[in-house]
């Protein structure tokens, strides 16, 4: 035990970040700035740990610190600036900056002009609003130059992809310290899409790369449709780069329309990936998966895959063929033998399923299907204590509902998501019996910068079991609590009620939740406090009487992806007999 936590907190303060010696600036900003600015200024010339030699170096420095003033007047609308390089007396000598920024500039309406023949007038009065430059506002340069990119953005996704600016006219007026900015834009002409342009030296059937199109012949030109048909086809996996563009303004077909010109480079047929995993509560595992790419020639994939582990060992086959029947849907059907050893019961059989997915936008989906499972169970008896073995057949229905509003799938920073699952199951065998699963999760994320350097997280998910009974429930579809998915610093499986001999029991009722605060101290590490807590009904609602509770805290480190995280937790409520601690390790934000 001693041994664990001195490794535990060598490996924290390994993720510590190492402390450098504070740097100087390399420049001093002196003068009549403001608060914010003089910031700002300083900032931006920056510091440095390399010490001042002589007059010469100082002067060299001061210099380059006054182009960086300069630059960042400019850019926050100071045109009357006075900025003089300096060197002070001390010894050694010191870089300095003289700055007077003199008035904040203001903006005028700015005008909107036309290179060529002008658009249709609804594009015009878009152009107009897409400028949203507000008189009489600070001159800022960035805002200035924004609002060139907002109208090119703004014609081009009504049709006229050739649009681009001419160079742009500011005028600096320092009488009444005024700023008008003049754009030109050149529109061009209204484009209308054709068909694909495909160019592919793969099998990929060209039938089913032109039905993934989300426009039709004739439509007005809109980047949006372009960008999805590449993100459509990257979707699948099955391809190494796929490049989707317009073609050039002369390439055009004989009805008038541009055609659109899609390249791809198929992945390799074939690959072999492989994996091992190691938990104190549910032991060791290993599994391989074969994958083959493409081979029904529409981006399908075809995998084979095998696992061993103490708790879980299966093999079996895949077949997943996105896009199917119409964009966005993908169909999986797949066979598998398992054998599932748990404390609270263990399970042999075989199944085969099939679903379709709906996707709507980058995440979320709805899912329905079908699937049977045949399976050898043996549990314990309720009221004896001695083995149950049930022989079952399962068919069961599936919706299932993903809505995600976050703004990563790994590593939310801000918004939610919601999910729900039902599945209308029928039992047959040695037990026979109809009945309802269902499982609903919300989770909430709250940003408390604006950086997103610390976010709260909180997770609250609901279950319940219609038309059973526990005792009549199989005990592989009875709802458990605990564990690194569930509430940490337990077990898996290990809250909730128990048999006398101390087996979990299970229960058609099911609550958790868990709330986080997630801390960023560099770009690479990070750390996190949470507290879980979950309860587990048998026969009727859940009694909060027993409810878990755990608590700890983790170290991230970002992969760039997503963060690895280490969590180690404690339980609050904690029996005789349970670990006075849980470790997990994982890839991704617990939820």
């Amino acid at each position: 035990m001693g041994r664990l936590l001195y490794a535990v907190a060598a490996s924290a303060a390994a993720c510590a970040p190492v402390l450098a010696e504070a740097a100087e600036p390399r420049a001093t900003v002196q003068g009549e700035v403001s608060g914010e600015l003089k910031a700002t200024i300083q900032k931006v010339i920056g510091a440095t740990d390399r010490p001042v030699e002589n007059r010469f170096e100082a002067r060299r420095r001061a210099r380059a610190a006054a182009e960086d003033a300069i630059a960042v007047l400019r850019s926050e609308g100071y045109y009357g600036y006075r900025v003089e390089p300096d060197v002070g007396e001390s010894d050694p000598p010191l870089p300095v900056v003289q700055i007077s920024p003199g008035p904040q500039f203001r903006l005028k309406s700015p005008a909107l002009s036309w290179v060529g023949a002008s658009p249709d007038e609804d594009t015009i009065s878009v152009a107009n609003r897409a400028l949203t430059l507000v008189p009489d506002a600070p001159a800022r340069s960035v805002d200035i130059l924004g609002a060139e990119g907002r109208v090119l953005a703004a014609i081009q996704k009504r049709g006229y992809a050739d649009a681009e600016a001419a160079p742009l006219d500011v005028l600096v007026d320092h009488s009444d310290t005024s700023v008008l900015a003049t754009y030109r834009i050149a529109s061009g002409a209204l484009v209308r899409l054709g068909g694909l342009d495909i160019q592919a030296s793969g099998q990929t059937q060209t039938g089913f790369l032109r039905g993934l199109t989300p426009w039709t012949a004739g439509a007005v030109y809109n980047p949006d449709d372009v960008a999805e048909l590449e993100r459509r086809l990257l979707d699948t996996g099955a391809y190494d780069a796929v490049t989707v563009a317009l073609s050039p303004p002369g390439a055009i077909s004989g009805d008038g329309y541009r055609p659109v010109v899609l390249s791809l480079a198929e992945r390799k047929p074939r690959s072999i990936e492989g994996g091992a995993s190691y938990s104190t509560s549910e032991g060791a595992g290993v599994n391989v998966r074969w994958t083959h790419y493409n081979r029904l020639a529409r981006a399908d994939t075809i995998a084979l895959f095998g696992q061993i582990s103490d708790r879980d060992t299966r093999a079996g086959g895949d077949l997943s063929l996105p896009h199917w029947r119409r964009a966005q849907q993908t169909l999986r059907t797949g066979a598998a033998g398992y054998q599932v050893k748990t404390d609270a019961f263990d399970a042999t059989g075989f199944g085969i399923h099939a679903d379709v997915t709906r996707r709507y936008g980058k995440t979320s989906y709805a899912t329905v299907g079908l699937s049977t499972d045949y399976s050898r169970t043996q549990e314990i008896r309720l009221n004896t204590l001695t083995p149950l073995g049930r022989d079952l057949v399962t068919f069961v229905a599936l919706s299932d509902l993903l809505l995600d509003r976050s703004t990563d799938p790994l590593d939310p920073k801000a918004g939610w998501r919601l999910s729900a699952r039902l599945e209308p199951t029928l039992i047959v065998g040695d037990t026979n019996l109809p009945y309802l699963r269902g499982v609903a999760q919300g989770t909430v994320y709250q940003s408390l910068d604006k950086g997103g350097e610390t976010v709260v997280a909180a997770r609250l998910r609901l279950g319940r079991i219609v038309n059973g009974v526990v005792d009549q429930v199989p005990a592989s579809q009875r709802f458990y609590a605990g564990g690194g998915g569930s509430v940490r610093g337990f077990s898996y499986q290990a809250v909730g009620p128990r048999f006398p001999d101390g087996t979990p029991r299970g229960g058609v009722f099911l609550m958790e939740s868990s709330l986080e605060v997630r801390r960023e101290l560099t770009s690479t590490w990070g750390f996190a406090v949470f507290a879980d807590a979950g309860a587990v009904g048998s026969g009727g609602p859940v009694d909060f009487r027993d409810l878990a509770i755990g608590a700890g805290f983790g170290v991230r480190y970002n992969l760039g992806f997503a963060p690895i995280r280490v969590d180690i937790a404690t339980p609050v409520t904690r029996r005789r007999g349970e670990p006075p601690f849980q470790i997990y390790v994982s890839i991704g934000q617990s939820f």
